[in-house]
């Protein structure tokens, strides 16, 4: 059975998931978004089950499996995005799989190239092991054109060709017949071109220099004191789900993980939604890594510039399309087989009113940060200026909120807020670029909508703002009203609006993002970064000890790679939902950051 204890290798260029036992069950090439040539993890079946026979029909898998298998190790090697997997058979021979894909500099510029490496060597005895390489084209409906030359197979599929060039043996690999692996052996799937060196000394440049290069990223992150490794982690793993060619910032490498079990919110996260890419920088930012910030400035500036009349959809394509049409593909049965399994996300039409917040949010860091390269000047801001044109033309409009809600509108107090966060950012912009009169224009704007929103959301009966105008609900995003300065940490309001919120959505030691049923029924799984969002409205109540036990509480639900999806099941703390979930790791850096001891004190 399919199951979310996978870890991610990657490059800011592709990403792949590996299970527990060595295989590579996801990745889409060329890009996030595209064909997953890897897709067994959606095809209801664990392809590498030891105890399980892999029919010939099944395909979208790269394993390596040792034969009388008895157990299996993983772990990355320290403060690197490169993966070690050790697989022991029943006499206790082992073989070790380094998984990993290329970056570094070279030339003056990242390399990053569409490549997976795989080095195989014995550790302990002469394992028997197994080679088992089957890509899969259109979702997994199609299947690729096999030729093969003297030490490389290629695989021809309708957009893509791939060569697979390796010193094992290759007719062991064609056709997947156990042999003893006396030697090291390596496997390097990428572009269909030839080594022009000889292959284990490619692997072994390529493993070395990409080990450095994650190694210096990390020394230079700001992290702290306390949860170090869970925070290196987590931020190793938002920079692989960054597309550097452009600067879009990925909700989750997959398609298609249930919220929960038999649920159908199945979605497709592989795209850029501007809110969840906003927090994934800024947490970034916080650590140091301050190039993935300035890879999304350029991102949403293309997004700004290209605009019509300041309108911004509320998610777009990694290369900026604003199309994302979604259809269900028959080919795959599912996770589990619980399908839909969805390509495209309808989200891209929706009216999502957080989005103009977002973008302004987002972009007011190149005018207050020295330390980037490019930083804002008065033309950016004009364009701005559309985009806060729009927000206050929408900010007491109904849209379908930050949750996506695909038959419900109403005019939803974080929208509103997300749109007076638009004014008041552009008020402070236009104050530090020296333009008075815009900067008085701005706050008049966003001082008007904090007392109509006030008036509007709040709800004196229940000593709460509501999640709607004139609305009863609440919502977790309520949490939010001192992050985004909406509401000082002392406002008796907020203390009123979070003791509400706990009131009726907290279960045990998680958080709904919502009760209230919507179009698919009411939610039954705990929405991960809501919980992180009550743990730092905790904190700045002052409650630090139940903020700390409900964060060590989230941290042991990590997987084994330490990694975290979407939503986690109250009751047995199994992780649901697509995967990595790039919000779930910024909230866990935020509450880190937050929560630590600092190291004077500690030191």
């Amino acid at each position: 059975m399919s199951s979310l204890d996978l870890a991610v290798i990657g490059n800011a260029n592709l990403g792949a998931l590996v299970d527990r036992n060595g295989c590579v069950v996801w990745s889409c090439l060329p890009r996030f978004d595209g064909d997953p040539v890897f897709c067994a993890l959606l095809n209801g079946d664990r392809v590498n089950d030891p105890s399980a026979e892999l029919r010939p029909d099944m395909h979208g898998f790269f394993a390596v499996s040792v034969d009388e298998f008895a157990r299996a190790e993983q772990s990355y090697v320290h403060n690197t995005a490169v993966l070690v997997t050790r697989l022991y058979d029943r006499h206790g021979s082992a073989v070790e799989i380094t998984d990993f894909a290329p970056r570094f500099k070279q030339h003056g510029r990242f390399y990053r190239p569409i490549m997976i490496v795989r080095r195989l060597r014995p550790v302990i005895g002469t394992p028997r092991i197994r080679i088992r390489l089957r890509p899969a084209s259109d979702y997994g409906a199609g299947r690729p054109v096999t030729t093969y030359g003297s030490n490389h197979v290629r695989y021809v599929m309708p957009r893509l060709t791939l060569r697979l060039t390796t010193d094992a043996p290759l007719p062991y690999v064609m056709e997947e017949i156990p042999f003893l692996l006396e030697d090291p052996c390596d496997l390097i799937l990428g572009p269909d071109e030839t080594l022009l060196r000889p292959i284990r000394e490619t692997a072994s440049e390529y493993e070395e220099k990409t080990v450095e290069y994650w190694r210096e990223w990390v020394r230079y992150l700001s992290i702290p004191f306390e949860w170090q490794e869970a925070v290196i982690r987590a931020a190793i793993t938002l920079k692989l789900c960054s597309f550097e060619e452009t600067g879009a910032v990925i909700a989750a490498m997959t398609t298609s993980i249930p919220e929960a079990p038999e649920s159908g919110r199945n979605w497709d996260y592989r795209y850029c939604w501007p809110r969840d890419a906003h927090f994934v920088v800024r947490a970034l930012n916080g650590l140091g890594a301050t190039r993935t910030m300035e890879e999304y400035l350029h991102y949403i500036t293309n997004l700004v510039t290209t605009a019509r009349n300041g309108h911004l959809q509320p998610v777009y394509g990694v290369l900026t399309e604003s199309r994302l049409p979604e259809r269900e593909v028959p080919s795959l049965s599912g996770y589990r087989g619980m399908g839909p399994v969805r390509v495209g996300n309808e989200a891209y039409r929706h009216v999502q009113n957080d989005v103009y917040g977002s973008v302004v949010m987002a972009a007011t860091q190149m005018f207050f940060d020295e330390r980037l390269s490019h930083s804002g000047t008065v033309r950016i801001f004009e364009r701005l200026e559309s985009v806060g044109d729009q927000a206050i033309k929408v900010y007491d409009k109904p849209d379908a909120g930050l949750w996506e809600y695909r038959t419900i509108a109403k005019v939803h107090t974080f929208s509103a807020v997300m749109c007076w966060v638009a004014c008041d950012r552009l008020a402070r912009i236009a104050t530090r670029v020296g333009l008075e009169a815009r900067a008085r224009r701005w706050r008049e704007e966003a001082d008007r909508m904090h007392e109509d929103i006030c008036a509007r959301a709040w709800n004196a009966d229940a000593n709460c703002f509501s999640e709607s105008f004139g609305g009863s609900d609440v919502d977790a995003s309520l949490l939010l009203l001192h992050e985004l300065r909406f509401l000082a940490a002392d406002d008796p309001r907020f203390a009123g609006t979070v003791a509400a919120i706990e009131r009726r959505l907290r279960r045990g030691k998680y958080m709904l993002r919502y009760a209230a049923p919507d179009d698919f029924g009411t939610p039954r799984n705990a929405f991960t970064v809501c919980t992180f969002w009550y743990i730092d409205a905790l904190a700045a109540l002052g409650r630090r000890d139940e903020a700390r036990d409900l964060f060590e509480n989230l941290l042991a639900r990590r997987n084994h790679a330490g990694l975290l999806s979407e939503d986690i099941e109250i009751d047995t703390g199994e992780l649901w939902g697509n995967f990595p979930q790039t919000y779930s790791l910024v909230g866990m850096i935020s509450s880190a950051m937050r929560l630590s001891r600092s190291w004077e004190e500690a030191l």
